[in-house]
C-alpha cells in the first residue's frame, strides 16, 4: 500500500489508539467504534447530515483498521510516521547517496561513520522506505538519496 497516495491521517487517533497498542487492543478499539458508527446501528431520528457524518466516520474507522490490523501495512505506516516526525522535527545535516555507504554483510545493513565517531546504520528494507537516518551516538541526521 502506497501511503503517499493517501491523505496524511492519524490512523491511530481515529481508533483512539497509540503505536504501542497491541494488535488485540487495536482490534478491541476498532470493534467498539464499529458498533457505535455502523450504518445499521443508527437510529431513524437522526438528521441526514448526521447520518452522512457518521457514515464518513465509519469509513475512516474501517480504513484505519485495514491499515493497522495488518502487520505489513502497519509497519509501513509506522515507518512513514517516523520519517515524517524526523523530517518535521529536525532538518537533515547532510545528504548521502546509498552508494556512498558501506554494505556490511555480517549485519545485513548499510553503514556510514558519523563525524562524531558514531555510526549511521540502515537495513536494505529501511533504505527503500525511510530517507532519514540518525547517528547512533549523536543527534545528527543524514538524508539517504536513492
Amino acid at each position: 500500500m502506497a501511503f503517499g497516495e493517501l491523505p496524511k491521517k492519524d490512523w491511530y487517533g481515529i481508533l483512539g489508539a497509540g503505536p504501542s497498542d497491541t494488535l488485540a487492543e487495536l482490534k478491541r478499539k476498532y470493534q467498539r467504534l464499529v458498533l457505535l458508527y455502523h450504518p445499521d446501528k443508527q437510529s431513524a431520528d437522526v438528521s441526514a447530515g448526521e447520518v452522512e457524518a457518521r457514515m464518513q466516520r465509519f469509513i475512516e474507522i474501517d480504513r484505519a483498521w485495514k491499515i493497522l490490523g495488518n502487520e505489513e501495512t502497519k509497519k509501513e505506516y509506522d515507518l512513514q510516521r517516523r520519517e515524517d516526525e524526523l523530517t518535521q522535527g529536525w532538518p537533515a545535516d547532510a545528504q548521502v547517496s546509498l552508494e556512498d555507504m558501506t554494505w556490511n554483510h555480517n549485519d545485513n545493513c548499510y553503514s556510514l561513520t558519523c563525524r562524531c565517531g558514531g555510526k549511521y546504520s540502515v537495513s536494505k528494507f529501511e533504505a527503500e522506505h525511510v530517507s532519514l537516518v540518525c547517528c547512533d551516538t549523536c543527534s545528527l541526521l543524514i538524508e539517504i538519496l536513492q
